[in-house]
């Protein structure tokens, strides 16, 4: 299992470089000043720090009970990334509809694309970041957890 620092190496690196892509690509699209999209973006990202690194906790935690690793499958891959996107959309949607004067509506849609946004960027961070720092534990031979 990972440590308590490279869960934050993961969850700060993730949210700079999702910051980076995403307030001018928002700002963009919808046409919001980019001082409204980078607040917002700022604020869903101090949020989504916190609920990358409980949600990570949890599903590696869930992983390594079900399967004795924390090791992932493509499948269990998709699993990861959409129900990490689904509980940030449920916790940002009214904190989007009351800093952007949408309705809920409208804020669900805008929430959608971010969504879809980072589910992709989602998927590809995680897996580049475990090439590049991998967790030992996820190491196999002959698909066993390898014995340290």
């Amino acid at each position: 299992m990972r440590t308590k620092s490279d869960r934050i190496r993961q969850a700060v690196s993730f949210e700079l470089l999702g910051l980076a892509l995403v307030t001018p690509l928002g700002s963009w699209v919808y046409g919001f000043p980019l001082f409204d999209i980078g607040a917002i973006s700022v604020i869903s990202s101090l949020v989504a720090t916190g609920w990358n690194y409980t949600f990570n906790f949890g599903f590696d935690h869930a992983m390594k009970r079900w399967r004795g690793t924390t090791a992932k499958t493509l499948p269990l891959r998709v699993l990861h990334a959409t129900a990490f996107e689904l509980g940030l959309l449920m916790i940002l949607l009214p904190i989007f509809s009351w800093w952007l004067g949408l309705s809920y509506v409208e804020s669900f849609v805008v929430q959608m694309t971010f969504a879809m946004f980072y589910l992709v960027y989602t998927f590809a961070f995680t897996w580049a970041y475990e090439r590049v720092f991998p967790d030992p534990a996820s190491r196999t031979e002959a698909g066993q957890p390898v014995q340290a």
